[in-house]
């Protein structure tokens, strides 16, 4: 049984707190050193370690997105660590396949992943490498980029409920409603734009759009809507590296625009309004993870696992076939039997 969260920081790969009995085993072994450590770290729910818990006041200082670690892990050969954690990733691919399977049999329930990060964290290959093993016809993306002139002509969740996913399907976020707290609280001129009634854009200003997020996600838990919200943490020296590599890389040129460093230069303030997001709507049924993200096969494989359990958590089973529809199943197997 894991226990409480040791006051010691260690800064890894998971986070600069973490339970006792975990931070010991990560630092005798390394982390996720060998693939048998590694096995029985993800056939766990590991989820807890990432998890905001509801009433938390986040400082994103307290969460490592870098390669540190204790002095065990770093004697590691970093290969095999990766190939570890890289085979950790293929069978919770291969399991997330078989859970979509039993979400779109069922059709009671919906997953809705919502995927938020400054540039350059990697929501994009997070989405490609997790979900790459599922049915495309279950599954559907949306990227948000600024509001239509329809879109501003209705309240800021308006857009956000048209994309929602279906009973069965699996919903992705790549950006969100969380923007409207974020991106728009760090530019408050972009509220001007959203035609709303006289206000004070002041602290009970945010904490209403909080609350109508959270109301919001919690409408849609009640029926039937599992909500998982994914925060990427990456560090700015990392953030750096991969604007470099984009401009260095003519494939990836594209990828790179001149609004990235502005916003880069803001970004003590989005690590702001991301703790008071984290802190505001972190809750019992729509939780926060913050997934350290430098290394992305690690971000991958962490993802992967928490999905996959989440959707076996329901325990869902292939639908049971009743009397009625066994007799028209014998009497189709009658008739192809029966062709000539």
């Amino acid at each position: 049984m894991l226990g409480r969260s040791n006051s010691v920081k260690v800064k890894g790969w998971i986070s600069t707190t973490m339970p006792s009995d975990l931070c010991s085993v990560l630092i005798k072994n390394g982390g996720f050193p060998a693939p048998q450590v590694g096995g029985a770290m993800f056939k766990k729910d590991i989820s807890r370690y990432f998890r905001v818990k509801p009433g938390t006041k986040v400082k994103l200082d307290d969460y490592s997105a870098s390669e540190g670690g204790p002095k065990a892990f770093r004697k590691l050969d970093k290969k095999e660590l990766k190939e570890a954690v890289e085979k950790m990733l293929e069978k919770n691919i291969a399991e997330l396949a078989e859970a979509q399977q039993l979400l779109y049999a069922n059709d009671v329930y919906s997953l809705l992943l919502v995927f938020q990060a400054v540039d350059a964290a990697g929501k994009d290959s997070m989405i490609k490498h997790v979900m790459s093993g599922i049915n495309p016809q279950g599954c559907q993306v949306f990227s948000f980029k600024q509001p239509s002139a329809e879109e501003l002509d209705h309240n800021f969740l308006w857009r956000y409920y048209k994309a929602l996913p279906e009973r069965g399907r699996i919903g992705i976020f790549n950006r969100s409603h969380y923007e409207e707290v974020l991106v728009v609280k760090v530019h408050k001129e972009l509220l001007l734009k959203q035609k709303l009634p006289p206000a004070e854009f002041d602290r009970q200003f945010w904490k209403d759009r909080y609350d109508d997020i959270n109301n919001f996600e919690k409408h849609l838990a009640r029926n039937g809507t599992i909500i998982l919200k994914f925060f990427l943490n990456v560090s700015k020296e990392e953030q750096k590296k991969r604007f470099l590599k984009r401009l260095d890389d003519p494939s990836k040129s594209w990828k790179f625009s001149a609004a990235d460093i502005a916003e880069r230069s803001a970004w003590k303030d989005y690590r702001r309004v991301f703790e008071e997001a984290f802190t505001e709507t972190s809750t019992k049924w729509a939780p926060w993870y913050i997934i350290p993200s430098d290394h992305k096969w690690l971000a991958h494989a962490v993802v992967a696992s928490i999905i996959t359990k989440s959707i076996e958590s329901l325990k869902l089973k292939n639908p049971e076939v009743t009397e009625e529809q066994k007799k028209r199943l014998a009497e189709a197997r009658k008739s192809l039997e029966n062709e000539k």
